[in-house]
């Protein structure tokens, strides 16, 4: 008697988008389709908003002379410099006030007042300490950018839960290990919102620092395409602008989930 045959079926995988990945760029899509529909049929004049595909088509003349990539280096090199400079600065000076009462009393006061002004009417005054060299734009940068960093260092350092530090103290741990095993853990969350909200601040910054008195950079393209009523070029900056906050601001976001992880494993674990 012959054994029955088993059937055996392969299940096919769908191959689906996840909608978390999709959703972020739903309306952005949305909004370029829309642009170019507005812009093929005549509703907008190429002179008041030139079409996506004129942007993109000046983007590529732009990146094969070799104007764009130049500067945007050099962009990119001021903005870096400024950040690593201002937001070390804010660093430093959130973690002596935030760990020193006695430091606290005599600098933040004088800090908070400063940072109530706002850094860009500094302009003039930079102008004639730095002249209108790289010095001024970074300085400019670095102005902007540390007191994002600073004032979130300093909450999160003296929002430390008391009760850490009391189980420190049980454990006699050291000022450093205390530092490094409880402070700064706990104040990593603090610290990183501050680096996120300075980046943007960074950009905003360095767009005006490089439509004054400048010879170079993504800003100085933007003023000199505003000279020559080039259109196309004014909005590829624009939009160079905001991919580059962009991708700074996932730059961040990737730190954080890496830096936080052991946040997320002990919420998994509960």
């Amino acid at each position: 008697m012959e054994k029955p045959v088993a059937l055996t079926t392969t299940k096919r995988k769908k191959f689906t988008i996840p909608v978390d990945k999709f959703l972020p760029f739903l309306i952005p899509i949305i909004v370029i389709l829309l642009w170019q529909v507005s812009s093929s049929l005549g509703w907008l004049s190429s002179s008041v908003l030139p079409s996506p595909i004129a942007v993109f088509q000046d983007g590529v003349e732009l990146t094969v002379s070799g104007e764009l990539p130049k500067n945007l280096s050099i962009s990119l090199y001021r903005a870096t410099v400024g950040l690593l400079i201002g937001g070390g600065i804010g660093f430093l000076l959130g973690f002596i006030n935030g760990m020193s009462n006695t430091s606290r009393l005599l600098f933040d006061s004088s800090i908070q007042m400063f940072r109530n002004i706002p850094h860009l009417a500094l302009i003039p005054l930079i102008i004639l300490w730095l002249g209108i060299n790289e010095s001024a734009k970074i300085s400019l940068v670095a102005i902007g950018t540390m007191f994002p960093v600073y004032i979130n260092t300093f909450h999160g350092i003296r929002s430390v839960d008391p009760d850490l530090i009391e189980m420190g103290k049980s454990y006699e741990l050291t000022r450093k290990q205390m530092f490094f095993k409880i402070i700064f853990p706990a104040t990593l969350p603090q610290i990183l919102v501050g680096i996120r909200y300075a980046l943007g601040v960074m950009w905003t910054t360095l767009i005006v620092a490089e439509t004054i008195s400048a010879s170079s950079g993504i800003g100085y393209m933007a003023n000199n395409a505003e000279d020559f009523v080039d259109m196309e070029t004014v909005i590829l900056c624009i939009v160079v602008y905001a991919v580059l906050g962009k991708i700074s601001d996932l730059i961040a976001k990737s730190f954080e989930s890496l830096l936080l992880d052991w946040q997320n494993t002990g919420r998994s674990n509960i």
